[in-house]
Formats: structure tokens, C-alpha cells, sequence
């Protein structure tokens, strides 16, 4: 039989159909030509979404994988096209989102002599990808994107980098698919262990104060039913991550909140009181821990993790289940105890009461004065039922819309976790629209990092999109200048902005806004944003120098929560 010799361009198109993918994000240019060339033959298998900026396209491909579950792909050229995409692959690994970038690359024969737009991307990558693979023959193109994507999507997710030699995609090759399901070298998820399992359930039927901090490995790892029947059958109240705030519902009995330095009293306060610390598939960040010297020393810890590299790196471990939470949470609920502590749950009302009295009344309920950002947040979820998908920038506009935005289904959570990246709300929750298109995505910005990705209104023009985007506008970077407030006896260097007409760009854009000033408008322009079809700028002016509180300060102790002035 004659061998079927194909383009190795059209040997990575198939290789990614046989993948799953359905939709790409990029944007072209000449060391990636032929890749795009062969595109324009599988218009109808694969949605290539056009950004306008690499960085773009990669965080667009994160929002994507944070809704859809599947692995995020990205398409660029070499030179700047590969290194305006590398923000998006270390935040894409700090936040352990799967995701595969293709970039192309100078032909084989020239790597190493500077050619034109040539750079060492894999060199520059290794460090903040979990892994990293030259393509430099057409040959190798199958099992390279095999593998690519199983370690993406396996164990603890992550992003891939594919370097795509240019003479690789215009060789010849005789294609045959290819499957990895495992890799000698690599063992993505470990063999439960019993006696940790049965050391855990042990730790936790004795328990008179257990604590759960449940963050994205819980969605990672597709465990939010198992979460809710661990909790449920021990009683244990739970404090969310960032990332990890959609994986219990708001309103479950035993959600106490948010954890972390913008995040509630109650949980980040009875850290440092339960006699049984229970984290599950969060990393310990230091900003859920603030000062490790004094962080839940009382307390005998048990690690659900997923890589064994978390454990002890940051605190130090009684027990460590590790595993997929989805099988280690199931196998310790089933040694667990039925059992009440209503009075460790009681004993979180004073806290309760007194982060409502001190902030949360006066943030979502106030009576004159400016629009503050938490009474948006507040309005703009009631009037999705709780059920829209969270996207967010980075900064104020991200701590208050984590704090007061509320969640009914899972994978709702699109922001920057890890790396903090200004810019990254626009087109992560463009991504997310691609990949939950029967959701509403509501996007809480501000007016810095709009700015910083704004070119990506031309994809929403491009694509008719439906994003909504709240623009929540304070004339500040407010999270800098909260710090230079408190911390740096009110020198706002650098932090005051003069700003744009944003409803005039978004209108060249073909899109409609509105900007709201009084708070008797606010109802009125919220329901106008959620029932216009396709996407909305609504620009509400906020007060100038609003602040997120509690907040515990850069290395303080969580049990030092500042609540006001």
C-alpha cells in the first residue's frame, strides 16, 4: 500500500483534531505561515479566534481550559510572537491551567545563527512550563502533540510548549496518529496510599476544631461533589482560595468565606484556632498564610495534594494524602464519622458580625456618598441569580469582586491566581465566553488593566463575542495606591490616571456601553448590560480612593486582619 504522505503543517492539524480541539487562539506570522495555510482547509473542524496581541491569545486559551476543562490551545509566530506569549505561559503555570502554545521557528538548518525573528524559546520556557519540545522534523509531529497534551491535562495541569520548526511543517510525512497514555519517565498521578487515608480519617473523627481550605484542585480534579460529602458528613467548616471559590457553593452552610489577605475574618482568624487544618488541593501561598512563623501552629495539618512537590514546601505536613482529590477525598469520607461541631461552627459568628458591621455594610449597602466597587460586584451577581462565570483583572477590582460576587455552579473563577497579571481580564474572559458559550461571562476590570489588553476589544468586534464587561473606573491603580495610602504615607507616585472615553472605544468597536455616575442609575444599567445581546461596557465611576478591606499586611500574621482606618 502507497504511504500517504502529507505536509507536516496538516500532520499538526490532525494530531490536534484527534486531540479534541475544537477551537484555537493565535495569531500569525511568518515562521507559523504554513500552519495558518492549512487552517484555511479545516475551517469548519477548528475555530481559529483571531487575537490581537500574543499575550492575548494566551490568556484567552487559559479562560478557555478555567471553564471548559479542556486543554487551551495558542498559535504564534517566533521572535515577538513567542515571547509577547511567554506572561501567559508562566501564569499558566502558577495557576496550574492546562494549555499547549505552538510557536513557529526559524528553520532547522538556521537555529543558532540569529536569523530573523529566531529565539531560544524553549531555553527561555523550561523554567515556567512543565515541558518544553523543539519539533525540528516532520516525523516527530505526532507523537510530539501526543504527548504535549497528556502532560497538559495530566496530573497537575499545566502549560506545554511546542518549538515548530518551519522546514518541519513544510516536509513531507507519512502520518500516523498517535496515543500516549504514559510516559516511563512520568507518573502524573501517584498510587493512593491506605495509611495515609486511614491517618487522615483518624486525625479528622478526633477533631474538636477542624478547618478546610478548599482551593482549584478541587475543580482541577472535578471533586465537588466528593468536597461537599467530606464536609457534610464531619461538619467541617471550609474557607476558599482565590482560584478555589467556586468549587463549593457561596451559600453552603459551611462556607465561611474567602481566605487569604483580602479575604474573610472568620476563616483566616480560626486558622490559627482549629486543632485539625485540612488543605485541599491549595498550595499554601503566602498570600493565604501571611507570616509562616506564626501560621496555624496550634494545629496538626493534613495535605490533599495532587503533586508531592507541595507537600512540606511551604508548611509542614502531619499527614499528606496525595493523589487526585476526586479518589483521596472519597476514601476518606468513607472512614469518617458522622459528626456535629456546632459549637466550633457557632463560634464563627462573632467574626462574622464584626467584618459585617465593620465592612461589609458600609462596602454593599451604603447611603450616600460615591458608588463603591463592592455594591457593583453585589448587584451585578444577584441580578445573574449567582450563576454567571467570574472573570477579573487584576488588583482592587479582583479582591472586591472575589469578596462579594457569589457562586451557584462550578468552574466560575477565570483571574490571576499566582502571577497577578494586569491585562489578563479581557481576554481570559473572552476565552471563557469560547468555552462556556451558554453561560454569561461577567468581567469586573479596572481602569489600569483594561488599558494594558484593551487592543483585544477588536477580537470581540471580530468574533461578536458576548462579554460583559464591568469597568469598574476609580481614576487610580487602586490596589498601588491602597499600599502607598497605608503604607507609604499617601505618596501616590505614579498612581493617579487620566482616562480615556472608554464608552466611545468600545463603540468603535462596535460595542454598546454606558457609563454610569449616580447610584440611582445602577439597577437600571445593569439590566440594560444583561439584556443587550452580545457584549457590554458599562462604566461605573467609583469613589477615587476606595480601599479592600480586611486585609492582612505583606507578612503579617492572619489573625491581625486590618478592618478600616
Amino acid at each position: 500500500m502507497d504511504k500517504q504522505l502529507i505536509t507536516g503543517s496538516e500532520a499538526l492539524i490532525r494530531s490536534l483534531i484527534k486531540e479534541g480541539v475544537d477551537t484555537i487562539f493565535g495569531y500569525p506570522g511568518g515562521a507559523i505561515m504554513p500552519v495558518y495555510d492549512c487552517l484555511y482547509d479545516h475551517r469548519q473542524e477548528l475555530n481559529h479566534v483571531l487575537a490581537r496581541h500574543e499575550q492575548g491569545a494566551t490568556h484567552a486559551a487559559q479562560g478557555f481550559a478555567r471553564v471548559s476543562g479542556k486543554v487551551g490551545v495558542c498559535l504564534v509566530t517566533s521572535g515577538p510572537g513567542a515571547t509577547n506569549a511567554i506572561t501567559g505561559i508562566g501564569d499558566a503555570m502558577l495557576d496550574s491551567t492546562p494549555m499547549v502554545v505552538i510557536s513557529g521557528q526559524v528553520t532547522a538548518a538556521l537555529l543558532g545563527t540569529d536569523a530573523f525573528q529566531e529565539i531560544d524559546l524553549v531555553s527561555l520556557t523550561q523554567p515556567i512550563a512543565k515541558w518544553c519540545y523543539q519539533i525540528r522534523r516532520a516525523e516527530d509531529i505526532a507523537w510530539a502533540v501526543a504527548r504535549a497534551f497528556y502532560i497538559a491535562r495530566s496530573g497537575r495541569p499545566g502549560p506545554v510548549v511546542l518549538d515548530f520548526a518551519k522546514n518541519a511543517q513544510i516536509e513531507k510525512v507519512d502520518y500516523k496518529p498517535q496515543t500516549i497514555d504514559f510516559i516511563s519517565s512520568y507518573q502524573p498521578v501517584l498510587d493512593l496510599d491506605e495509611e495515609a487515608v486511614c491517618a487522615a480519617a483518624q486525625l479528622i473523627n478526633s477533631a474538636k476544631k477542624p478547618l478546610a481550605l478548599v482551593g482549584q484542585g478541587v475543580e482541577l480534579g472535578e471533586a465537588q461533589t466528593e468536597l461537599m460529602e467530606f464536609l457534610e458528613k464531619a461538619d467541617i467548616p471550609a474557607g476558599c482560595t482565590l482560584l478555589g471559590l467556586s468549587a463549593l457553593p457561596t451559600a453552603h452552610s459551611l462556607n465561611k468565606g474567602m481566605l487569604g489577605m483580602h479575604g474573610n475574618l472568620g476563616p483566616n482568624v480560626k486558622t490559627n484556632e482549629c486543632d485539625v487544618l485540612i488543605a485541599i488541593g491549595m498550595r499554601f501561598d503566602d498570600r493565604v498564610t501571611g507570616d509562616l512563623n506564626t501560621y496555624a501552629k496550634q494545629a496538626k495539618i493534613i495535605h490533599f495534594d495532587i503533586d508531592p512537590a507541595e507537600i512540606d514546601k511551604n508548611v509542614k505536613t502531619t499527614v499528606a494524602v496525595i493523589g487526585n482529590c476526586k479518589e483521596t477525598l472519597a476514601a476518606v469520607t468513607a472512614q469518617l464519622k458522622k459528626n456535629t461541631h456546632k459549637e466550633w461552627l457557632d463560634s464563627f459568628k462573632a467574626s462574622e458580625e464584626l467584618e459585617y458591621k465593620s465592612v461589609i455594610d458600609g462596602e454593599l449597602y451604603p447611603t450616600d456618598g460615591p458608588i463603591t466597587m463592592g455594591e457593583v460586584v453585589d448587584k451585578v451577581s444577584k441580578a445573574t441569580h449567582h450563576e454567571a462565570i467570574m472573570a477579573t483583572d487584576v488588583g482592587q477590582n479582583q479582591m472586591i469582586a472575589a469578596r462579594y460576587f457569589q457562586f451557584t455552579k462550578k468552574r466560575s473563577v477565570v483571574t490571576s491566581g499566582g502571577l497577578g497579571t494586569m491585562g489578563f481580564g479581557l481576554p481570559a474572559a473572552i476565552g471563557a465566553a469560547f468555552g462556556a458559550p451558554g453561560r454569561t461571562v461577567c468581567l469586573f476590570c479596572g481602569d489600569g488593566g483594561l488599558q494594558m489588553t484593551i487592543q483585544e476589544l477588536g477580537t470581540i468586534l471580530e468574533t461578536n463575542i458576548g462579554v460583559k464587561i464591568i469597568l469598574l473606573n476609580n481614576s487610580y491603580l487602586g490596589m498601588v495606591r491602597q499600599w502607598q495610602e497605608l503604607f507609604f504615607k499617601e505618596r501616590y507616585s505614579s498612581t493617579p490616571m487620566k482616562n480615556p472615553n472608554y464608552v466611545a472605544i468600545a463603540s468603535a468597536y462596535g460595542i454598546k456601553g454606558r457609563t454610569v455616575h449616580l447610584r440611582e442609575e445602577l439597577d437600571e444599567a445593569i439590566q440594560e448590560m444583561l439584556q443587550t445581546e452580545g457584549s457590554f461596557l458599562l462604566e461605573v465611576e467609583v469613589i477615587e480612593k476606595g480601599m479592600v478591606y480586611p486585609m492582612t499586611p505583606a507578612g503579617g500574621t492572619v489573625t491581625n486582619m486590618l478592618l478600616g482606618y
